[in-house]
């Protein structure tokens, strides 16, 4: 066996070996950019909705104070239409 031959074997024996960790790394690397961009839409995700939850607790409050004069209106309305019977 020639020596040229000998090294060009060697090479691709360490070169397979440290392809597949490079690959290895890249892939961890990518997986975890990939998880930083998910948590980063998530927390974005659950600010939107504690601002909506926010919105929708104002709502549904000046809902139940107008549905409160709307009662108050209509018993004032009802002790009228008594007294006139």
């Amino acid at each position: 066996m020639t020596t040229i031959v000998y090294f060009i074997t060697l090479f691709v024996m360490f070169g397979t070996v440290l392809a597949v960790f490079g690959l290895k790394y890249w892939s961890a690397a990518s997986a975890a950019k990939v998880q930083v961009v998910l948590q980063e839409a998530y927390r974005k995700l659950a600010a939107d909705a504690v601002t909506a939850q926010a919105g929708n607790a104002a709502t549904l409050s000046a809902i139940q104070s107008e549905l409160t004069e709307i009662k108050t209106r209509l018993g004032d309305v009802e002790k009228v239409l008594k007294a006139v019977e």
